[in-house]
């Protein structure tokens, strides 16, 4: 099982940069490994770090006065190729929540199954989120899965969000989809024994 998630409130790590892909996210040299552990110092590895691996001052996730584990996106996050280890990387970083006004289909669900939620907000009020946290990087926003609703506490403006009603429910008991057939392994048995009485 893995953590629970719940109401999660923090600083974000803007990236307000539009079509970025799971090449970018993580590059396709590392993706040798099959273990998730590991993927997070090589996230957005070819903007982070120069071809000698010294870190790129410019880049947000270099940037000492930005943290915490909310992720600002801009429009179209986790296009290109369908690779599962970009969610890796995501979750294995820090990140517990993605921000944008919209989602590659593939990749918004492989976030949703490495226990990262991806919350697609109204492209007014994501840059909303992005003005201010680039006027205030201490400023936080709150994640309220039970109530599928964001909020900028700076300003007290909220949107609501929508979301898978199983993956909403795994997320929440920290399940994935092998420990929540677990527990529904009293209700299996009882059908599997109906069956063999046919």
């Amino acid at each position: 099982m893995k953590e629970k998630f719940d109401v999660i409130t923090s600083t974000c790590v803007p990236l307000p940069m539009e079509n970025i892909d799971t090449d970018q996210i993580i590059p396709a040299r590392f993706l040798k490994v099959t273990s998730r552990e590991g993927f997070g110092d090589n996230l957005f590895r070819d903007w982070r770090f120069d071809s000698e691996g010294n870190p790129i001052a410019g880049f947000p996730l270099n940037n000492p006065i930005y943290s915490g584990r909310i992720l600002l996106a801009g429009k179209n996050f986790g296009c290109g190729s369908s690779r599962e280890h970009a969610a890796w990387a995501i979750h294995d970083y820090g990140f517990r929540v993605v921000v944008s006004s919209f989602f590659a289909d593939i990749h918004k669900n492989n976030e949703l199954n490495n226990f990262v939620l991806p919350v697609v907000v109204s492209e007014a009020f994501l840059n909303e989120l992005f003005n201010t946290v680039s006027a205030d990087p201490k400023a936080e926003v709150k994640v309220d899965l039970p109530a599928q609703t964001i909020t900028n506490l700076s300003t007290g403006n909220s949107e609501s969000f929508e979301i898978n009603g199983y993956k909403k429910h795994c997320l929440m008991h920290g399940l994935d989809d092998i420990d929540y057939l677990l527990t529904r392994k009293d209700d299996i048995v009882a059908w599997e024994s109906k069956r063999d009485n046919y």
